[in-house]
């Protein structure tokens, strides 16, 4: 009972946490701190002076990412590999790290050239700058495979690198990075020629699936691993001849240049599928000369074409090859990769979709009942004439609200709420979805290349706003209806209370649009107003950014000011709106349309009419959309999408992608890809490359997530 007890307790700080930070924001912690935590996560050893450090297991642990991260393909590089890495880190060789030590590993990370870099370190064994040949070769024997490849390290390549074995040469940085570059190539070159010992220039589907297997494993999707053999269907033997060995080393070197020739052919073609001579003439046409030779053509659309064999290939197709993370189980359940992400969404991004859409009906519920009074008022205040027979209803906004009170109970506030409610989830679902859509595709068009311009803000805003007139103005024009029914009662004594349904059904389909010009230039330059003007307070006043993130109280300030040059300057085509959709009573007269409602407006009123209700407009709108995004923060945090990371979990409080997590911005996979890419350059060198450098206990294996269970 009392672990009971201890559990509510501490869930219940934790909720208070997640409100307290959601009302006043909070500020990402900077790099050093960032670094100090995640280091402190994982290290699990002490010094005798109280000092945390790292082993090679939690090294591991801390660089590469979870097994359920799409980051993940430890199929391919088992998580183990990636203590090779732990000896660069451990630059004094004591088998811990400290603090220092992994920020010095982190700051490689962060260079352009980390991946090469990383192994220079790793071969250059006294620090000394340069990499000597028995250094390299002693480190080279300890972790090559007992059934690797021959390779020949004397071969004239390799002498043109190392020197002869009467003069080696040390590598400088430099010299070492471009003989990385080219190692593969070469032990594909010397694999081919020890299967093919009569020279004919042939090597049977085995030998080739063998070398490349042993070769570059750690760089292909599942889809070639499993078809290599099939590349003798490209010639006309049963063998595969070492050009075309060459050729798809080729492709699978240029991969990256590959995609983008591929997506932009394909964004060229009217139905997304490209030819073999498509993607040859695009390829001619990126580069200054010809980019790729037919071969390797026939190479790309061979293992590209192997399940559609139609000569017409899509991005789903094509992604197969050039995806090293794709597989055969992934089809349907993965994220995309970048090149398939226009192919189609999956299970996870509708789901996501879901939850987003309940949370945002539950907050914008919220919003609409905090004020929903204040639009009450908004709503009879516009509608009293003072050409009505009788007295005049209402002095002025507070008075109305009295009265309502006093006529109809407080319950009265709130008539109309249920049209209100259901409409207010897809009103503000189609509001924020066009905007977003119309910001993302204008990005770039800022003054600084990265945000958006201006112009394009108040684009968005407006289209946003006239989207949601199609289904905004029927639930309208109910809601208005069933408002202004307590004070027709208190005037027609005998006259009946109507139901949403009897309305609807009363006006029909075209009555249920009465009003939508008024309403769409009233929404219209509402949005154009307001979403630039919100973007901007949070920017530039609260200054807003990726590594700060503002408090609900913050949040409803800038839409507080946000709405109301909105809200009050768009109060005259509301008057218009709302007259025209309010059933007109005896006495009162019967607007034909926009232009003659406002024309009579101001002949029989007034000016000042056309601002009636002003002030309870701006108070009305200017704090719905923070208090709807109070709630919608809150609920975030406190019910999280089921299966999402949290945020203790991540790498620091940054974004997500697809490739990983990182502490670092917009550059979100950093540390866990740059990590990998730097271990598959060292495998290139032989895939057994950190296997046999860490002997764990089982306990520590338990450490490793993942690994427990194994």
């Amino acid at each position: 009972m009392s672990g009971l007890t201890e559990e509510v307790a501490a869930k219940s700080q934790q909720t208070a946490a997640v409100v307290v930070d959601a009302l006043v924001g909070h500020e990402a912690p900077t790099p050093d701190a960032s670094l100090h935590a995640h280091f402190d996560k994982f290290a699990s050893a002490t010094s005798p002076d109280g000092e945390k450090l790292m082993t090679q297991i939690d090294f591991i642990e801390a660089i590469t990412p979870p097994p359920s991260s799409p980051a993940a393909f430890y199929h391919k590089i088992p998580r183990e590999q990636y203590g090779i890495l732990f000896l660069v880190a451990d630059r004094e060789r004591r088998g811990q790290i400290t603090v220092q030590d992994y920020a010095f590993f982190e700051n490689l990370l962060s260079k352009p050239d980390a991946e090469y870099e990383i192994a220079f370190r790793l071969f250059d064994r006294e620090g000394a700058g340069v990499v000597k040949y028995n250094d390299f070769l002693q480190l080279y024997k300890e972790n090559k495979s007992a059934d690797a490849l021959p390779f020949d390290w004397s071969s004239p390549w390799a002498s043109l690198y190392l020197g002869g074995q009467k003069s080696r040469r040390e590598l400088s940085y430099d010299q070492f990075s471009q003989m990385l570059r080219g190692v593969q190539g070469e032990r594909v070159r010397q694999a081919f020629q020890f299967f093919d010992k009569k020279a004919t220039g042939f090597i049977s589907p085995s030998e080739f699936e063998e070398i490349i297997v042993k070769t570059s494993k750690h760089k292909l999707s599942d889809h070639l691993l499993e078809n290599l053999h099939t590349l003798c269907n490209v010639g006309l033997t049963s063998k595969i001849s070492y050009p075309t060995v060459r050729a798809f080393q080729n492709i699978m070197k240029d991969i990256d240049l590959v995609e983008i020739i591929i997506r932009k052919a394909i964004s060229k073609s009217s139905d997304g599928k490209i030819t073999r001579a498509d993607f040859l003439n695009e390829a001619a046409h990126t580069s200054r000369w010809g980019t790729f030779t037919p071969m390797e053509a026939d190479v790309l659309f061979h293992f590209g074409s192997l399940d559609n064999q139609t000569g017409r290939l899509s991005l789903s197709d094509f992604s197969k090859v050039v995806d090293p993370s794709w597989r055969p189980s992934e089809r349907m359940l993965s994220d995309p990769s970048p090149i398939t992400k226009a192919a189609g969404g999956s299970l996870s991004v509708i789901l996501g979709s879901m939850y987003n859409f309940g949370l945002g009906a539950i907050a914008g519920a919220f919003g609409a009942t905090m004020v929903y009074p204040i639009d009450l008022v908004k709503t009879r205040m516009q509608n009293q004439r003072v050409t009505v027979v009788g007295e005049r209803l209402y002095l002025n906004s507070i008075d109305c609200a009295k009265k309502v009170i006093k006529n109809e109970g407080f319950v009265g506030l709130y008539r109309g709420l249920g049209p209100q409610l259901v409409g207010v989830a897809p009103e503000k679902a189609i509001k924020l979805t066009v905007n977003d859509i119309i910001r993302g595709y204008a990005k770039g068009t800022g003054v600084d290349g990265k945000g958006i311009s201006l112009p394009w803000e108040i684009v968005a805003g407006g289209t946003a706003g006239g989207c949601q007139v199609v289904f905004t103005n029927p639930l309208e024009i109910v809601k208005i209806r069933l408002q202004v029914q307590g004070e027709i009662a208190k005037n027609t004594p005998g006259m009946p209370r109507r139901s949403a349904l009897w309305i609807v059904k009363n006006l029909g389909l075209l009555g249920l649009y009465k009003g939508a010009s008024a309403c769409l230039l009233r929404d219209i330059p509402f949005s154009a107003i307001y979403f630039p003007t919100y973007a901007h307070v949070k920017k530039d006043y609260f200054g807003e950014s990726e590594t700060k993130k503002l408090g609900i109280l913050q949040l409803l300030i800038s839409g507080a000011i946000a709405g109301m040059p909105a809200a009050y300057l768009t109060t005259p085509c509301d008057v218009i709106k709302t007259r025209l959709q309010v059933e007109a009573r005896k006495g009162e007269t019967n607007y034909r349309g926009l232009v003659h409602c406002a024309k009579t407006v101001y002949q029989e009123e007034g000016f000042k009419a056309f601002f009636k209700g002003g002030p309870a407009r701006i108070l009305r709108s200017s704090p719905q959309f923070g208090f709807t995004l109070a709630a919608y923060e809150v609920l975030q945090s406190v019910f999280p999408y089921p299966g999402s990371a949290k945020k203790e979990e991540s790498l620091g409080d940054s974004k997500t992608s697809v490739l990983g997590g990182s502490r670092t911005g917009e550059d979100t996979a950093m540390p866990w890809v740059r990590s990998r890419n730097a271990l598959k350059i060292i495998l290139d060198l032989d895939q057994n490359f950190g296997k046999v450098k860490i002997n764990p206990s089982e306990d520590e294996w338990q450490r490793i997530r993942g690994m427990g269970a194994a």
